[in-house]
């Protein structure tokens, strides 16, 4: 039995792969590695399937035709054999201690037939480019070291939020809650961090700095000026989010207070991509976001705009744009990590 599925999409990744790939073999035996090709046109496919030739145990190299970033996660979550299911971008890496204190985890809770649903772990933003290296951790939001429930979380901070990073599902859970990620779509990891968490019962938040998420890339999807040029897409994962569930009617007020935060920080960051470009055009799509969540649901409109950044980000005057973009440019020159 394999403990955990780690699945790397992969399209044209031939120059960075390996790095992924190969801080995913620490995991030995326990795990099982599953490279989706998603189309690539470079030797991303041949690379995948030398891992799969050299490790024939823990590696398994998928040829898919190119679907996107949601469509090869799908394919990982369709074909794994593993208890738990981890997604690894194929120019992040994983940490080897950290990885290992994952694996006894998991051996330990399914020997004892504990059945968790959810692993959190920190994860660390690596910026060579300017030297910078965060750690982003929930030591203060989640009690750590113990199974617990969304009752007993705590309060978040802004900049703590659960990321495709920092989630380790049981594959099982991915499955019941029928998760699939759209196709030809940017940003679909905002999905799978946000979807599946009504299912999730049992949770257990390991402090440990597993996930290394790379930024520094000009391709990047985290670009700002590739963000900027992809706001079609944000918008739309936007609006799937809103349409996913109707967050009134989640009964645990602690998980529907958080997927609240987390949607309204996904509306945010894409106001303030949309007034910092600042064409009319731009200023129309983030009106019509905002709209659109006021149709769909009018309550959780209001309980957004309430929120003080919410409000501001709907201001129309030049005076309260340039607001926005101070604040903007301010965020990001304190975390650098757009």
């Amino acid at each position: 039995m394999k403990l955990l599925t780690i699945t790397i999409p992969c399209y044209n990744s031939q120059e960075y792969m390996e790095h992924a790939i190969n801080s995913a073999l620490i995991g030995g035996d326990d795990i099982e590695i599953i490279i989706v090709d998603d189309g690539s046109s470079d030797n991303t496919l041949q690379i995948a399937k030398q891992y799969e030739e050299k490790y024939p145990s823990i590696v398994r190299a998928i040829h898919k035709e190119n679907g996107g970033h949601g469509s090869a996660v799908n394919t990982g979550i369709d074909n794994a054999e593993g208890v738990y299911f981890k997604v690894l971008d194929s120019d992040d890496w994983l940490d080897a201690y950290s990885l290992q204190r994952v694996l006894q985890l998991l051996r330990e809770m399914i020997t004892d037939g504990v059945g968790l649903d959810m692993v959190i772990s920190n994860y660390v933003y690596e910026k060579p480019s300017v030297h910078k290296h965060k750690v982003m951790s929930y030591n203060i939001a989640i009690p750590k070291d113990k199974v617990i429930s969304w009752r007993d979380f705590r309060h978040f901070r802004v900049s703590q939020n659960l990321l495709m990073h920092s989630i380790i599902y049981r594959t099982k859970l991915l499955r019941d809650c029928g998760l699939r990620l759209p196709e030809h779509t940017f940003y679909v990891d905002n999905l799978y961090a946000y979807n599946p968490l009504p299912y999730v019962k049992k949770i257990y938040y390991l402090d440990v700095d597993l996930y290394r998420y790379y930024i520094g890339r000009e391709d990047q999807s985290v670009n700002e000026a590739v963000m900027t040029k992809r706001i079609d897409q944000q918008i739309k994962v936007n609006k799937l989010m809103i349409d996913a569930y109707d967050l009134m009617n989640i009964k645990d007020f602690k998980l529907r207070k958080y997927m609240i935060k987390y949607l309204a920080m996904m509306l945010i960051v894409s106001s303030a991509l949309l007034v910092n470009e600042g064409s009319p055009e731009s200023l129309q799509k983030r009106d019509e976001l905002w709209n659109y969540l006021r149709n769909k649901n009018i309550i959780l409109y209001n309980i957004i705009n309430r929120r003080r950044l919410g409000k501001v980000m709907q201001m129309k005057r030049k005076s309260g744009q340039k607001i926005i973009i101070h604040g903007y440019h301010i965020f990001n020159r304190i975390y650098g990590f757009n």
